[in-house]
């Protein structure tokens, strides 16, 4: 993933962000603001829908056979700072290679995360330039921040069924960042930019191209990521969806993101939610 980086919401006492132990927001906030009542607690369904909508149930493990993974800033938290470095990177590759000044570099990126779903796609389709060495050049960051996380790893490995990464990054900055995080045994199979032809995540194709490659079936695989609009493709192929993080400075709600079934401020506390117990 080369998604910009978005403010994490302010911690209680911090700007007045309210925590709710029930949905999405308390029934007042729902009511008052729909579609933006901020996210619910760790491991917490979407907020129950309208009459008429169907029901909101908690994440079954039984029913998952494929657990599909984003990487950067989703298999371990953004405050790590790594794709901060990345996007430092790519700033830097615009400015030498494709001859930008660099205020013009830095809005023209986020125009093409927006429109191309990676800076490289919006590059490609705009500017004559070496993928390869793009790729090369914006991933090759130091990762002295992340460290191997013991219970992540426990969490992970108590999962029933087939364990996958899906991720916008360069394959070798997905080994290396497994190899510091401990787990590159942890993953069945790493599905990179170079896997997607560099169509990059979140067009419709590359999910279908993905599930076919494994065999997956959408309707039992669960599918983690931190940019909600990644979310929706999945949704619409029959994957359960779970946010992982703040939503980027998305808003979050029923109505605004409705390719969001779970959410959770972190993965970790997501899995240690889940009842495993008759899943295996």
């Amino acid at each position: 993933m080369m998604d910009d980086a978005a403010p994490l919401p302010p911690r209680d006492g911090e700007g007045g962000r309210r925590e709710a132990a029930d949905g999405w927001g308390r029934p007042s906030d729902l009511a008052a603001a729909p579609g933006n009542a901020g996210p619910p607690p760790p491991g917490a369904s979407r907020p129950p829908p309208r009459d008429g909508e169907g029901e909101a149930a908690a994440l079954d493990p039984s029913l998952i056979d494929a657990w599909i993974f984003d990487l950067d800033d989703t298999l371990y938290p953004r405050e790590q700072g790594v794709m901060k470095l990345v996007e430092a990177r790519i700033n830097a590759f615009m400015i030498e290679a494709v001859g930008l000044p660099e205020e013009q570099a830095a809005v023209l990126r986020r125009q093409f995360l927006d429109e191309h779903g990676t800076t490289l796609a919006g590059l490609m389709a705009n500017y004559a330039v070496d993928p390869e060495r793009f790729l090369r050049e914006v991933h090759d960051v130091p990762l002295d921040s992340l460290e191997p996380n013991p219970d992540l790893m426990d969490a992970l490995t108590a999962l029933p069924g087939r364990k996958l990464v899906l991720t916008n990054g360069a394959r070798f900055h997905a080994a290396r960042v497994l190899d510091k995080l401990g787990m590159g045994d942890v993953f069945e199979a790493v599905w990179c930019i170079e896997d997607m032809e560099l169509t990059p995540k979140p067009a419709p194709a590359t999910f279908r191209k993905f599930l076919d490659r494994f065999a997956i079936d959408p309707a039992r695989a669960v599918f983690f990521e931190d940019t909600p609009r990644n979310l929706e493709p999945a949704k619409a192929l029959g994957m359960t969806t779970v946010l992982i993080g703040d939503g980027r400075g998305k808003p979050i709600g029923r109505e605004t993101t409705p390719s969001i079934d779970h959410w959770s401020p972190d993965l970790l506390e997501f899995l240690q939610s889940l009842s495993l117990e008759t899943a295996a």
